[in-house]
């Protein structure tokens, strides 16, 4: 069937996307993220994070899930040893490096023997400038500088990844219900202005990823409205980082479904970011997650849209 010429394609699809290459560059190495999504793997060292809380906080279990992780294609592995779900409370630095100290150096060591690097999700800057003497390469921070602005200084000092979220209320009321008149515009600017603090503490803007924070300080309907966003994030030019695996909005579009049923509703979320513009997927499920951006990749690549387009020609 031939495409009407009469029926506009949406603005901003992935195919109007300019072809200039997008780089993120990390402690380890360098991300091109043109053509090729990067799925980061969560692994939790806390006992109550709202889906796998307690499943690896002992040292081996964490190596064995970084080993199980590898074999199913990861890139990159994102540690956090404080819980940041709905409901859950905030702890100190030092109590996030009490947890995270025990496995941090043997999950390090796991992961370089496959080349991939680790990721600290934390928004102290004392717990992320200890990771990374640990050997850690990108920090991860759901507040985007709003706790703790040293974090930005201590990345740069470090010549570490930055990824900057965008959320409200850190660390206590992270998830307290807000109104946005325009929740894409919003996230954008909060950005773009968070990009602007990391780089004058010292952050090259090529260290630099932003996320639009999902599930943080967002109703369902407001999560939508951010990713529906990403494409207004892409004149920023630098990739779009994005958390959908197993969260609250997703159960709640489908009628209260627990965290255990949000598997198939997470990848339909995850390909679609991918065409908006996504390219890095933070994932409890990283064999499901891979296959379902492998073959997005291979469908909206030039190449794949050009076969699809002629079909029945």
């Amino acid at each position: 069937m031939r495409s009407d010429p009469d029926v506009p394609r949406p603005e901003n699809s992935t195919r109007d996307l300019p072809a200039k290459p997008l780089i993120f560059v990390h402690r380890a190495g360098a991300w091109d993220l043109t053509g090729r999504a990067r799925v980061v793997g969560i692994l939790n060292l806390t006992p109550d994070s709202f889906y796998d809380g307690g499943r690896y906080s002992t040292r081996d279990a964490a190596v064995a899930r970084v080993l199980a992780m590898a074999s199913e294609g990861v890139d990159a592995i994102d540690v956090g040893a404080q819980s940041t779900r709905p409901g859950g409370g905030a702890v100190g630095p030092e109590e996030e490096w009490r947890r995270l100290k025990p496995a941090l150096a043997s999950v390090a060591t796991a992961a370089s023997r496959f080349g991939l690097p680790l990721s600290i999700d934390t928004y102290h800057a004392e717990v992320a400038r200890r990771a990374l003497e640990e050997g850690v390469s990108i920090v991860n921070d759901v507040s985007g500088l709003g706790v703790d602005p040293l974090l930005a200084e201590v990345a740069a000092h470090a010549k570490a990844g930055l990824v900057l979220m965008h959320s409200q209320g850190a660390p206590n009321a992270l998830h307290a219900p807000r109104e946005y008149d325009d929740v894409a515009a919003e996230v954008c600017a909060f950005l773009d202005e968070r990009m602007r603090l990391a780089e004058s503490r010292g952050v090259p803007r090529e260290r630099i990823a932003l996320d639009p924070g999902i599930g943080f300080s967002k109703r369902a309907e407001q999560c939508l409205g951010a990713l529906r966003g990403i494409p207004r994030l892409l004149p920023l030019g630098r990739p779009v980082a994005v958390g959908l695996s197993r969260k609250s909005f997703l159960g709640a579009l489908a009628g209260d479904e627990p965290a255990e049923g949000r598997l198939a509703a997470g990848l339909g979320a995850t390909v679609a970011a991918f065409a908006l513009g996504a390219r890095i997927f933070r994932t409890h499920d990283v064999r499901e997650t891979v296959a379902a951006l492998r073959l997005a990749e291979r469908m909206l690549s030039p190449e794949g849209a050009a076969l699809v387009e002629g079909v029945g020609a």
